[in-house]
């Protein structure tokens, strides 16, 4: 009975030490004696106790936060900028075969490569055209990381955090640049008010009545408002009687 007892425990040990289950996302790569022999999975699979080894590896895509790092750019301001990469696992035996530990020489990688960048680019490039550096950053892992069966699919630049002296500095250039705008606007529509009393002064010295009527029409918007002034109404045709009355005595006088 003793030795039964002892036969069903050598098979359990055995059995759990053989048998894996790998999930769909994964795969297993076995070492034979500390040589590797090959990947298996996904599903149920079998080792052979005490001489095979396996470990497990995840296929799907990794995000990964790149610490704050302190950069100087381009034109000498210096600020803190983070990021986020997005990489899986395409060849799961470069993975494990080609270097110790691949997440973190992925993240090392990152952060080597986001200073490098940002410190080769001035302020306005990192803050309009984030993503170009994106793009850049990358590539430039996407290629590091390549002989160790990874691929980085995307890299974003979530904050960039300026100095408070630089953040007045530039809220003092935007509104500067805002007054400008204002001043450009405000130059345009007098200039294009300018263009359209040319236009109606030519159209009302072709036609005297319009003047006359647009007297009128103005004398008619004042009467409607609610005002103490009264506005008494001057013939056109007097005024021009006596301006050419007075052109003889000028010339009289001199």
């Amino acid at each position: 009975m003793w030795l039964q007892f002892i036969i069903i425990i050598i098979v359990v040990v055995l059995l759990s030490a053989s048998i894996r289950v790998v999930n769909e996302y994964e795969r297993g790569t076995i070492f034979r004696l500390g040589r590797f022999v090959g990947l298996r999975g996904p599903g149920l699979i079998f080792l052979i106790p005490f001489i095979e080894r396996m470990v497990r590896v995840d296929l799907r895509v990794i995000t990964m936060d790149i610490p704050t790092q302190e950069c100087i750019t381009l034109d000498n301001v210096t600020v803190s900028v983070d990021a986020v990469v997005y990489f899986r696992v395409v060849d799961a035996a470069g993975a494990i075969l080609k270097v110790e530990n691949y997440i973190r020489a992925t993240s090392l990688l990152c952060s080597t490569t986001l200073r490098n960048v940002v410190g080769q680019s001035d302020l306005d490039a990192l803050l309009s055209h984030r993503d170009q550096l994106n793009a850049k950053i990358q590539e430039i892992v996407d290629e590091g990381t390549n002989p160790w069966g990874m691929k980085v699919s995307m890299v974003e630049i979530k904050d960039v955090e300026l100095p408070a002296v630089m953040q007045r500095a530039m809220a003092a250039q935007a509104e500067a640049e805002r007054d400008r705008r204002a001043k450009v606007v405000h130059a345009d529509g007098e200039f294009q008010a300018s263009e359209k009393l040319a236009q109606a002064a030519e159209i009302i010295g072709r036609q005297p009545a319009a003047l006359q009527l647009r007297y009128l029409q103005t004398l008619n918007s004042l009467a409607t408002e609610r005002t103490s002034t009264i506005v008494f109404p001057l013939p056109m045709d007097l005024l021009s009687a006596f301006m050419s009355k007075a052109k003889p005595e000028e010339k009289s006088g001199q």
